[in-house]
């Protein structure tokens, strides 16, 4: 086990002590969601689970998995045969937390009358953990971030104008397949009248010129996964229209806004707010309906979020986007998107080095 997994395990069984009934210790923890699993020991497989208690570090997984489960270090590893949840059953006494906003109800029942283990829904503790990223995994999405702007260079180098959405979505995903990693999303390439539907999918639509094209993509490379939208313009300035560079700049000034609030102690909808009220005072409030941004890491989406109804505060070390928008229907829209590590005092590092001014490609 690395130096930062073994910490994370430990993390995880300090938070024992309180995860328990009206704040009591919980005796055990089991963690059968598969990215949690994958924090904890490296486990990429598609079949594991991981017990933690104060003197136990537990993996389990079947037969398939036998020979890369040697390659988890520091933790006890045992090959289940049989049925899978009796296997994990045998192991659980006393009061054992589980995941219960990952595992079924009925899979929670039946785990429930394998044990005589008293189970307690005590989900989201790993999730917490997972908030604030050590070192070695900022450099990780780091990296994927960096492979992120070398795409964008790229994709402004071959143009957009006279191209299909489709076509320049699935250059982009062969691309980052080509340079070993995989999109962390489905990438949206949106022009024109498209742009309006901030998840719009590519289609046979062909991209024109003098019109706005927002591409939003990242890469999952190394586990970790990247997130950042730029909004282009095609043909030159003098062909795009007023409205589509109003919005543009009102967006580059809300994204700039967001990113100066961005601090530890900070609630996610302070940060929000003071974007949306730039918007707003614009003229285009109710043409941002989406949160400003969330947490990305081993998933596109993590913790915390920034949004009007967020109650999460912000945490020096978590890696958090910036995304404010514009879309107005029938017509265009933009999106301008950073990717940055909060700091005490704000914005420590941001990953996100592509050029934000409005670009003609």
């Amino acid at each position: 086990m690395s130096p930062a997994s073994a910490n994370r395990a430990e993390r995880l069984a300090d938070r024992l002590a309180g995860a328990g009934e009206d704040g009591g210790p919980l005796d055990g923890y089991l963690v059968t969601e598969l990215t949690n699993v994958e924090y904890l020991t490296g486990f990429t497989g598609t079949n594991g689970a991981c017990l933690v208690t104060p003197e136990r570090r537990l993996f389990l997984t079947d037969f398939r998995y036998a020979e890369r489960a040697k390659e988890i270090d520091g933790w006890e590893v045992e090959i289940v045969s049989g049925q899978w949840l009796e296997g994990l059953a045998k192991h659980l006494t006393g009061q054992v937390g589980f995941e219960d906003d990952h595992v079924t109800v009925r899979t929670a029942d039946q785990l429930r009358e394998a044990t005589d283990a008293k189970l307690l829904a005590a989900g989201g503790q790993v999730e917490r953990l997972r908030r604030v990223k050590d070192a070695e995994e900022i450099e990780r999405i780091a990296a994927a971030a960096e492979m992120t702007d070398r795409l964008y260079g790229l994709l402004g180098e071959h143009g957009l104008a006279g191209r299909t959405e489709a076509a320049v979505d699935a250059w982009l995903t062969g691309w980052m397949r080509e340079q070993g990693a995989e999109p962390s999303f489905p990438p949206i390439v949106a022009s024109g009248p498209n742009g309006a539907s901030p998840h719009a999918e590519p289609g046979p639509r062909e991209i024109g010129r003098g019109e706005l094209v927002t591409v939003d993509m990242g890469v999952k490379l190394d586990g970790y996964c990247s997130d950042c939208t730029r909004t282009f313009a095609t043909g030159s300035e003098s062909e795009l229209d007023s409205l589509s560079r109003e919005i543009y700049d009102v967006t580059l000034r809300a994204n700039e806004a967001g990113l100066a609030a961005v601090r530890a102690g900070a609630d996610g909808s302070e940060v929000d707010s003071v974007s949306r009220e730039l918007i707003r005072e614009a003229g285009y409030g109710e043409n941002f309906g989406h949160g400003l941004g969330h947490g990305v890491g081993l998933e596109i989406h993590e913790a915390p979020r920034l949004g009007p109804s967020s109650e999460d505060e912000l945490i020096a070390g978590e890696v958090v986007t910036v995304e404010p928008g514009i879309y107005i229907p029938g017509e265009t829209g933009v999106r301008i998107e950073d990717l940055v590590v909060v700091g005490e005092r704000g914005v420590e590092r941001n990953l996100s080095s592509f050029p934000k001014e409005l670009s003609f490609v």
